[in-house]
C-alpha cells in the first residue's frame, strides 16, 4: 500500500501498521482493559441520523470556528498527543507544519518529543497549545508552566483524566517503555521493519523536552503506565486546579472532564473551555463516550464557556454530528497520527485534505453553507 492508496482512517491505519514496528503500532491502537471504550467512541455517532435540508444555496461552504478565541479555518484541531517522533522521525514538527497549513490548533504533550518553545518560534501566528500533567513534585508544574509563558503558549490545556495509569495491556504485553531505546531483545521486535529501525538510528536522539529539562530520568526507562502512576499525582482535586488556573492567568483549559457537575465547576474556576473526552478509551474502560455526554453539556454550560470533544472521530460526518450539538470544534488524535506514522507531513496533509473534502461535500449535502446553520435539528436520535 501507498500513501496515494489511502482514502479514509482505516486506509492509514493500514498503512501506519505495515510501516511500523508492532509495539509501536499498538502503542497508538491500543486502548485500556477489554477496549469497549475504545470501540465505543467511534460506534456513538452511528447511534445519530443526519437530516439534511434541500435547496438552500450552498456553493460556498465555510469551515470556519472559533475557539477560545481563536479564529480556525477548520472546525477541528490536531490534539495534543505524546511520543509523535518515535511514529517517524518529524513528529510534532510535521504535526505544526499540518496545522499552520490548515489554519487550525495544534496541541503540545508534557510528553512531546519537540520542543514547545522551538515549534512556537517556527509558527508564531499558529494557535499552539499546552497539554500539560499535574505532577506530585509542585516545583516541577511550576516550573514546566513558567517555560510554557516564556515560550509565548498562550493556551494550557490541563489533562485531568490521567491522575493515574489506564490498564493499557496490549502494552504490559510489549514492554513499550519511555524513553525509548532498542536493546538486544527488542532489536528482536523491530527486525521485521528495518526502514523504521534506519530512520530512528539515523535521526536525532530520541528525547523528552518538556520534562528533560526539569526530571532526570537516570538513563532508565519507564513504562507509560509507570510515568502517570509514579510521577503524576492522583490527589490533585479543583483548589489545586483553581490555584493552576489563577497562576497561568491566560486561556486555561480542561480536558477529559465528562459530568455536568465537573463542567459547571470548569466554568466556575474560569475556565474558557473544556474538552469532554474519555482519553481515546485508554484510561477507564466502560465509561461513557465524549459524543454521548455532549448534548446535556453543552445545555447545561454551553453558554459560559467552549465545549469541545475528541474520541473515535474519523469521517467528516462525524464531526458535523458533534457540531450540530454544540460542539465548538473536535479533536483528531488517531486521524492524524497514523498519517503522521505512515508518510510524516505528507500523511497528515492528504489525510486532512480529505477530511475537509469530506466536510465540504457533507456540508452541502446537508444545506450548511456554515456551521452555524448547524443545530439540534439538523439530528434525529435512534
Amino acid at each position: 500500500m501507498r500513501l496515494g492508496d489511502c482514502h479514509n482512517f482505516h486506509d492509514f491505519r493500514a498503512l501506519a501498521r505495515q510501516r511500523l514496528p508492532g509495539p509501536i503500532f499498538n502503542y497508538i491502537d491500543g486502548g485500556a482493559d477489554d477496549e469497549v471504550t475504545l470501540r465505543q467512541n467511534t460506534q456513538s455517532f452511528n447511534r445519530v441520523d443526519l437530516v439534511p435540508n434541500i435547496l438552500r444555496g450552498v456553493a460556498d461552504v465555510d469551515l470556519g470556528v472559533t475557539v477560545m478565541g481563536e479564529r480556525l479555518a477548520v472546525p477541528f484541531y490536531l490534539s495534543p498527543t505524546a511520543l509523535q517522533r518515535l511514529f517517524h522521525p518529524e513528529g510534532e514538527r510535521a504535526t505544526a507544519a499540518a496545522a499552520a497549513r490548515l489554519g487550525t490548533m495544534f496541541g503540545v504533550s508534557s510528553l512531546g518529543t519537540v520542543a514547545m518553545g522551538d515549534l512556537a518560534r517556527k509558527h508564531p501566528g499558529v494557535p499552539q497549545v499546552y497539554q500539560f500533567y499535574f505532577h506530585k513534585d509542585r516545583g516541577l508544574n511550576r516550573a514546566m508552566l513558567q517555560s510554557a509563558k516564556e515560550c509565548g503558549i498562550k493556551t494550557m490545556m490541563l489533562t485531568v483524566d490521567s491522575i493515574t495509569g489506564g490498564n493499557r495491556e496490549r502494552d504490559l504485553r510489549t514492554g513499550f517503555a519511555i524513553p525509548f531505546r532498542l536493546t538486544l531483545g527488542g532489536m528482536a521486535q523491530f527486525a521485521i521493519k528495518p526502514a523504521w529501525a534506519l530512520r530512528y538510528l539515523m535521526n536525532e536522539k530520541f528525547s523528552l523536552p518538556q520534562l528533560d529539562a526539569h526530571v532526570d530520568m537516570k538513563g532508565s526507562t519507564i513504562s507509560i503506565g509507570r510515568y502517570f502512576t509514579e510521577m503524576l499525582d492522583p490527589a490533585m482535586d479543583w483548589d489545586d486546579v483553581a490555584a493552576m488556573v489563577a497562576d497561568w492567568g491566560g486561556t486555561f483549559c480542561l480536558k477529559g472532564v465528562m459530568s455536568v457537575e465537573d463542567a459547571r465547576r470548569a466554568a466556575d474556576i474560569g475556565c474558557k473551555g473544556i474538552v469532554l473526552s474519555n482519553h481515546g478509551g485508554r484510561q477507564l474502560d466502560g465509561s461513557r463516550t465524549a459524543f454521548d455526554q455532549l448534548d446535556e453539556v453543552v445545555q447545561a454550560v454551553g453558554d459560559r464557556l467552549d465545549v469541545m470533544i475528541d474520541g473515535g472521530i474519523q469521517r467528516g460526518t462525524h464531526v458535523l454530528k458533534a457540531l450540530s450539538l454544540g460542539a465548538k470544534a473536535v479533536g483528531l488524535g488517531r486521524a492524524y497520527l497514523f498519517p503522521l506514522a505512515a508518510a510524516g507531513q505528507a500523511g497528515i496533509d492528504r489525510a486532512m485534505d480529505l477530511m475537509i473534502a469530506e466536510l465540504t461535500r457533507d456540508m452541502r449535502l446537508m444545506g450548511a453553507a456554515s456551521v452555524a446553520d448547524l443545530g439540534r435539528s439538523s439530528l434525529r436520535f435512534r
